[in-house]
């Protein structure tokens, strides 16, 4: 007889190969959940414990926010929030050396608070933003790889559905998480512009400046989104005061996205029809990652491999930095070869009780997670984003956007060093508003 730990060990393998063959990850982790639940004490318990998970995750209340922030998102795309956002801050800093670059930043965490999906942010500015700047002589590295390290900003801007996801797995305040991923959030994307402005200071040839905006054009932009910034800073000041839950903001979020959508004379029956398909679409797809990742987690659970691998970590010098240091570099070599969404709910069950026998913050450890997440979405050789963007700028290559994207990646690098250095950057705000130790 194998042991229960052999038995998650090969369990482990057995979903890694699985990833690689592009089984869907909610299956993969499911399908492998269940086998070794039925190994590990029997067949029918099995069967029962992953009828009973997906009935409590189907109807736990505080998951009701993916869908209604999804249903957001979906509406404001009708009322064109890409191509407003990048406008407006290409009237600001668009005359500077790389300001469409710039903007482009900005564009991207703005459209993250909207849509909280990294590939939808990189994909939908990618859209925008590219042809405007190669239009405008850009360096097509430049503006591919500002694009594809934008557009991972979508993970960690609040509402993102990659800390949703985590507060669910880990069972941690959503609202908390929310709150800890905006200074991360931001000092990112201000790292991201330090390159370009140092990349164009160098060489202003990369990033052309164009002709500068007069003040009217600069307010007309910012009046075409004004009701958009009300609802999303209206949404996040909400759930960060205490006025509603998340899943309440989310609800406020989709009336008043109707609301603008209306008011822009967008909403119609079949810009209605669409929205809900898609919000459907997606929301099936997440619940069933959930549901997988936890019936792979009871199964986990069901062994003794999280204090194996405890105890291997443990022994790691540097006490919890070293841990932590050794987690981080596991996490990237897994994002060579596995989506982030795959390598979240795979390690979050063994990480996670290694982070809290340290007495390190359940709350950073999701931000922690989702930054390196990040990471390997612009991460060779898989770097989802990479080939979104490839989708829209196809005479540029793959290699010359990884190229392009190589020092944006070292801007990763330090600001996932200072995250670890510095837990506070999470943490502050949490602990302002929060209550957060």
């Amino acid at each position: 007889m194998m042991s229960p730990e052999l038995i998650c060990g090969l369990g482990f393998l057995a979903v890694i190969i699985l990833l690689l063959a592009r089984a869907p990850i909610g299956v993969a982790l499911g399908l492998i959940g269940v086998i070794g639940l039925g190994l590990v004490i029997s067949p029918e318990a099995a069967i029962i414990k992953s009828g009973v998970v997906a009935w409590e995750t189907a109807s736990r209340y505080e998951l009701g926010v993916l869908p209604l922030f999804l249903f957001m998102a979906n509406v404001l795309f009708s009322a064109g929030v890409s191509s407003l956002l990048f406008d407006a801050a290409a009237k600001f800093i668009g005359h500077k050396p790389g300001g469409l670059a710039l903007a482009s930043i900005i564009g991207c965490a703005g459209f993250g608070a909207v849509s909280g999906s990294s590939l939808a942010t990189a994909a939908t500015m990618g859209l925008v933003a590219v042809p405007e700047m190669r239009k405008a002589g850009y360096d097509p590295k430049l503006a591919t790889g500002a694009l594809a390290a934008g557009g991972t900003l979508g993970s960690l801007i609040p509402p993102s559905a990659a800390l949703i996801v985590f507060g669910v797995i880990a069972e941690q305040s959503i609202r908390k998480l929310f709150m800890a991923g905006i200074v991360p959030a931001l000092s990112q994307a201000a790292l991201y512009m330090l390159v370009i402005f140092l990349l164009c200071l160098r060489n202003p040839a990369l990033g052309p400046a164009q002709p500068r905006a007069n003040w009217a054009a600069r307010f007309k932009a910012l009046r075409a989104i004004a009701d958009i910034v009300v609802l999303v800073l209206g949404v996040l000041t909400g759930i960060m005061i205490g006025w509603f839950t998340p899943t309440e903001a989310a609800s406020v979020g989709a009336i008043g996205a109707l609301a603008i959508a209306a008011w822009r004379k967008k909403l119609s029956r079949a810009m209605l029809i669409d929205a809900l398909m898609k919000t459907l679409q997606t929301a099936g797809m997440i619940y069933l990652v959930i549901i997988g990742a936890l019936v792979f987690s009871a199964f986990v659970s069901a062994t003794d491999f999280a204090a194996f691998v405890s105890r291997l970590v443990d022994a790691l010098p540097g006490g919890a930095l070293g841990a932590v240091i050794g987690m981080a570099v596991i996490l990237l070599v897994l994002g060579t070869f596995i989506d982030g969404m795959g390598i979240m709910l795979l390690t979050t069950p063994i990480f996670l009780p290694v982070i809290e026998s340290h007495g390190l913050s359940p709350i950073w450890f999701g931000i922690f997670l989702v930054r390196t997440m990040e990471i390997g979405l612009v991460h060779p050789p898989v770097g989802m984003n990479i080939y979104v963007i490839h989708g829209i700028a196809r005479d540029v290559s793959v290699m010359k956007i990884f190229s392009g994207v190589l020092p944006f990646l070292a801007a990763d690098f330090i600001h996932l060093a200072l995250l670890i250095a510095f837990p506070i950057i999470a943490l502050w705000l949490p602990q302002i508003l929060g209550g957060v130790k």
